[in-house]
C-alpha cells in the first residue's frame, strides 16, 4: 500500500504529522520523496476520479426553490389557498398561523432537448440545463441559517468540524505546489466566517486561502498580508530562521499543528511570484470579459468571482468556493430581492458554464449551485417566504454528472422532498466520490476517534453519475 495513501486516511493528530510519520518509517531518500510529497504534492485517491476539481457557487442566504429551478404547476394555480398539511416546526409565527400558499410570481419554461424547467430569473443559466443535473429533493439539518450554512460546508450544524475543502484539500493535497488547494472567494463573515472554510483539527495548511471579502471583490484582487517586500533574498532568509524555530519547536512537542504552520509559511512565500499572474484577470481579451458580465454594472463584482475561480481551476486549484453576501433570505420583498440577485449572477455563472466547457473543462470540472436551504412555498408576511431545509433545489454540472437530468422531486407544491431524497450527508458522499474519494475512507483520528465529513451517514447518489 502507498505510504501516502495510508496517510491520507488514518492520521493520529496529536502525536504525528504525515511529514513526521514517513520520515521516521523509512530512512534516506526515498523518505524525503516521500515527505515532500506529503507536504502538499498529490496524494492517491481511492478511485479513479471523474472531477479533477470543483468550483462551489454559494448562494448565501437561501434562494427559492419554486422560483427558480422546481416548476409546481398546482402551486401557480391554488396560491392564496391554505396549505392544506401542516407547516413545517420553527417557521414564524406569521407563517404558521395563515399558512397561505403563494405561486411564483415568474414565468417558467422548459428548455433544450431536455425540456428542464427553469424560471425567468435565470434565462442565462436555464441556456445549459442540458448541461445540469438538477437535485430538486436535496434536504438539510437546521432551521437558521448558522445551523444550515455549517452543515453545507462542515457537514455538521453544531459542532466546529473540517469544511468540505479542507477535506479534499486533506484528501488529495495540492496539484500545483506553488497554490493552495482550496481557495474560497469573497466569504462572508456571518454565519460561521471562518470556520466554513476552516480546517479544525485538520493540518491547518488545508484551510482555504481567502481573496476578498463578504461578496464583494475589488477590481484589482489581491491576497491579503501577501507580498514581496524587501526581496527575495531577504524573504527567503526571514522563512528559513521562522522554519528552524518551528522545526525546533515541533521536535520538542511533537505538537502537530507547528507542521501545518511551516506548510503555510512556505506555500506563502512560493505564492508570492505564482499567485500574482493567476489573480490578474485584466489580461484576459475583452470577449471572454463580456462572457462573464464583466464591466456591467450588475453583473461586474460576480462575473470578475466567477472569472477568477476558472484562472484558479486552470492552475490547479483543486476546491473553488465562489460566495454571494447573505442576500438571498427575501422574509419579504420576494421579487425585489430575488430580481436583484438572480440579474447580479445569472449572466456569469452562464458565462462560468460556457468557458469551461470551450476550454474542455467542464467533463472534469464539478460546478455546484445551491444556497444552505430554500424557501418555503407559503408566504411569510404579505410578499415572502420563510427558511426551508425539508425539500429544496441545488444543481450540479460537468465533472462526471448527467446533464439534461432532474433527480428527486418535492411534493405537488414544493414544500417537502418526497422522492429519491438527497441529504446534504448524500451531497457530500457524491462530492467526495467524484473526485476520486471514498467518504467512508476518508478519516482523520482526532481525540480518540475516526472523524469523516459525513459522519456515520451519506450514500453516493449513483444514479446522477454518467
Amino acid at each position: 500500500m502507498n505510504p501516502a495513501s495510508t496517510a491520507c486516511n488514518h492520521f493520529d493528530a496529536p502525536t504525528l504529522s504525515r511529514r513526521a510519520m514517513l520520515q521516521r518509517a523509512a530512512g534516506g531518500f526515498g523518505a524525503l520523496a516521500l515527505a515532500g510529497l506529503a507536504d502538499g504534492g498529490s496524494l492517491q485517491s481511492h478511485h479513479v476520479p471523474r472531477a479533477k476539481r470543483v468550483i462551489f457557487l454559494f448562494m448565501h442566504g437561501g434562494p427559492s426553490q419554486v422560483d427558480t429551478f422546481d416548476y409546481k404547476p398546482e402551486l401557480q394555480a391554488r396560491s392564496g389557498e391554505r396549505l392544506p398539511f401542516a407547516p413545517a416546526k420553527n417557521l414564524d409565527p406569521t407563517s404558521t398561523t395563515q399558512a397561505k400558499l403563494l405561486g411564483s410570481p415568474w414565468t417558467f419554461e422548459q428548455h433544450g432537448q431536455a425540456g428542464l424547467w427553469g424560471s425567468e430569473l435565470f434565462p442565462h443559466v436555464s441556456r445549459h440545463l442540458d448541461d445540469i443535473c438538477v437535485l430538486r429533493s436535496m434536504q438539510s439539518k437546521g432551521q437558521s441559517h448558522g445551523q444550515a450554512v455549517c452543515m453545507l460546508h462542515t457537514g455538521t450544524d453544531n459542532f466546529v468540524r473540517p469544511s468540505v475543502g479542507a477535506w479534499v484539500s486533506y484528501g488529495l493535497g495540492r496539484s500545483n505546489e506553488n497554490l493552495p488547494s482550496f481557495v474560497s472567494i469573497s466569504p462572508s463573515a456571518g454565519h460561521g466566517g471562518p470556520r466554513n472554510y476552516g480546517a479544525a483539527f485538520l493540518p491547518a495548511s488545508t484551510q482555504a486561502t481567502t481573496i476578498g471579502a463578504n461578496g464583494k471583490l475589488a477590481s484589482k484582487a489581491s491576497f491579503r498580508f501577501l507580498n514581496g517586500k524587501g526581496g527575495e533574498d531577504l524573504q527567503s532568509r526571514k522563512l528559513a530562521f521562522l522554519r528552524n524555530l518551528n522545526e525546533e519547536h515541533l521536535r520538542r512537542t511533537r505538537h502537530a499543528p507547528v507542521e501545518g504552520m511551516i506548510q503555510s509559511m512556505e506555500l506563502a512565500f512560493r505564492m508570492q511570484s505564482a499567485a500574482p499572474p493567476v489573480i490578474g484577470i485584466d489580461q484576459e481579451p475583452d470577449h471572454i470579459k463580456q462572457l462573464y458580465g464583466i464591466g456591467e454594472k450588475a453583473t461586474d463584482n460576480y462575473g470578475r468571482q466567477c472569472l477568477l475561480a476558472r484562472r484558479f481551476a486552470e492552475a490547479g486549484v483543486r476546491y473553488i468556493q465562489v460566495n454571494t453576501a447573505n442576500v438571498w433570505d427575501q422574509h419579504s420583498n420576494l421579487v425585489g430581492g430575488h430580481t436583484k440577485n438572480s440579474k447580479a449572477v445569472d449572466l456569469p455563472i452562464a458565462g462560468l458554464l460556457a468557458d469551461l466547457k470551450q476550454r474542455g473543462m467542464l467533463e472534469d470540472t464539478l460546478v455546484a449551485w445551491g444556497g444552505e436551504f430554500g424557501r418555503t412555498p407559503i408566504v411569510q408576511g404579505s410578499n415572502g417566504r420563510d427558511h426551508n431545509p425539508q425539500g429544496y433545489t441545488m444543481w450540479v454540472a460537468g465533472g462526471g454528472v448527467k446533464g439534461g437530468i432532474a433527480y428527486g422531486e418535492t411534493d405537488e407544491f414544493g414544500y417537502y422532498a418526497v422522492k429519491d431524497k438527497v441529504h446534504m450527508h448524500d451531497f457530500h458522499a457524491t462530492l467526495l466520490h467524484l473526485m476520486g474519494l471514498n467518504h467512508e475512507r476518508l478519516t482523520y483520528r482526532y481525540a480518540g476517534r475516526e472523524f469523516r465529513l459525513t459522519d456515520v451517514y451519506g450514500h453516493v447518489v449513483e444514479d446522477i453519475i454518467a
